[in-house]
């Protein structure tokens, strides 16, 4: 978590919290959730990691939250229904979600465990069928993003995130220049190229101002030899 505070791990804590047992009340107080519906997910605390934890990660967006738990479900419930061999239906079920949710820019951690749950979940979750995919997936989903903005509001963080505006500075790096050293690189990363942009112009900034700031000091020191050199005398 580079840049987080302890107090911004703390405020995660207390967002998760919050956003968990707020989702459970109100989804176990709805009169559509049938008793042998389960209130809540297992794959609903890794998302509240996401969204309370790293607000500003690509993972943790609401249409990656909501569609990624929601697609992933749906493919494992359909798959679930196709292949009775359940270790080879579970790698199908987290692969083929895995493909979807990279398909539709979801991308979303929790959805494989979603997506896994349809399968192994039991016959409570088996007899749901395509509906577990909805009530409580979706709904947990959209609870735990609603409460994660509210939540975020009050925090001051970015959520849904959007880039800060990049200091003007003069650099000679260009979006298309990131776009090209990600491509060389041959690696993913849980940061968007616009979240780059404005951390490298900053860091440009901090380090300009660094240099003015040594560059004003050295100045201001007089040189060795006048230091050393004795005073002259009357004439």
């Amino acid at each position: 978590m580079a840049g987080a505070s302890f107090s911004d791990r703390l405020v995660a804590c207390i967002g998760a919290l919050a956003g968990i047992a707020l989702t459970g009340f109100v989804c176990s107080h709805l009169p559509l959730a049938p008793h042998q519906i389960p209130v809540l997910v297992a794959p609903l605390g890794a998302s509240a990691v996401l969204v309370f934890a790293v607000p500003a990660s690509p993972l943790a967006q609401p249409w990656a939250v909501v569609g990624g738990n929601t697609i992933s479900a749906l493919v494992g419930v359909g798959i679930a229904a196709s292949i009775p061999n359940v270790p080879l239906a579970a790698g199908l079920a987290v692969g083929g979600a895995i493909l979807v949710m990279s398909l539709l820019r979801c991308l979303h951690p929790p959805g494989g465990a979603a997506a896994l749950t349809a399968v192994i979940g039991g016959a409570q979750i088996t007899e749901m069928g395509y509906a577990f995919a909805f009530m409580p997936v979706a709904l947990n989903s959209l609870l735990l993003v609603a409460l994660g903005w509210a939540f975020h509001r009050v925090s001051r963080h970015s959520y849904p995130h959007r880039a800060a505006d990049a200091p003007a500075v003069s650099t000679r790096i260009e979006i298309a220049d990131i776009d090209k050293a990600l491509a060389e690189l041959g690696e993913t990363f849980d940061v968007s190229r616009e979240d780059l942009d404005s951390l490298i112009r900053a860091a440009e900034r901090h380090a300009d101002a660094r240099r003015s700031i040594g560059h004003r000091a050295g100045r201001s020191q007089p040189a060795a030899n006048d230091r050393l050199a004795p005073p002259e005398k009357a004439a």
